[in-house]
């Protein structure tokens, strides 16, 4: 079994020495070093994460194989307090006025099964420095590339399926921006410091969606708490956002943007 086929199920029955040694193999074929290997609780059951130093950048193990993304709203209840906000963000003429469930099927990606490869994402974004459509040349010269969205979700996700990456409630009370501390700020499953500021806007591969952020559009907005904390929701792709991204409106705004590095394994 190659590296780029080790499955996510394969990796959490390891044992430390196992993983460590694939993390090693992982960091040779970079030209990295491993710099990081410890044991987390995630989702009822042990999983290793790996941080790989490569030319001053740090990257973190994301296990692939047949995974699930997308958010299942059917099975979702929201909790009062988000119901209440978003009913008031509603009233106002925010989430073009539909129902709280009609709006996240606007603008998360639905259930489903993907396949994606074990790679080396970037623990952090990098801000674009070029337009979005020549970053993948920039990337491609230090021998990177952007994630695909598929890719992006479950890095975030890392096998959870819930709205949030830590789970299905965010503490409306608190910005969704910003530094200082709070659970958008802990480092998810993988290590990754990953929907963590509204403001942020992350792109992959798909033209059709950005990720973790929306530009800081709902805060500016006033649209409410539970609005402005949903750019941060795990399969959010936020199509109206993408759109103003790549089309003539977000021309020239290659500095506001960022996407993650992905170090493809073989």
């Amino acid at each position: 079994m190659s590296l780029a086929e080790l499955t996510l199920a394969h990796w959490r029955s390891l044992d430390r020495a196992a993983a460590g040694r694939l993390a090693r193999e992982a960091a040779a074929q970079a030209g990295g070093r491993v710099v990081l290997l410890d044991t987390v609780d995630h989702l009822g059951a042990p999983l290793h994460r790996v941080r790989i130093e490569r030319e001053g950048q740090e990257f973190a193990l994301i296990p692939g194989g047949r995974v699930r993304l997308g958010f299942d709203l059917e099975a979702w209840v929201p909790t009062a307090a988000q119901i209440a906000d978003y009913e008031e963000s509603r009233a106002e003429g925010y989430g073009h006025e539909l129902p709280l469930k009609d709006y996240l099927a606007e603008v998360l990606s639905p259930v489903r099964t993907a396949t994606p490869a074990t790679v080396l994402m970037a623990v952090q974004d990098e801000t674009l420095t070029e337009c979005p459509q020549e970053m993948a040349a920039v990337l491609a010269a230090r021998g990177l590339r952007m994630p695909s969205a598929d890719e992006w979700e479950h890095a975030c996700g890392a096998g959870a399926d819930t709205l949030f990456r830590w789970g299905n409630e965010c503490p409306l009370e608190e910005p969704s921006y910003g530094g200082g501390g709070g659970v958008r700020h802990e480092p998810n499953a993988f290590g990754l410091h990953i929907a963590y500021d509204s403001y942020a806007t992350e792109l992959s591969g798909d033209r059709a969606a950005v990720h973790g952020g929306d530009g800081g559009e709902a805060v500016c907005g006033g649209y409410g708490a539970l609005l402005a904390w949903l750019p941060l929701a795990t399969s959010n792709r936020n199509p109206s956002m993408a759109e103003f991204v790549y089309g003539p409106e977000g021309a020239g705004m290659g500095e506001e943007f960022s996407t993650r590095p992905v170090f493809s394994l073989r």
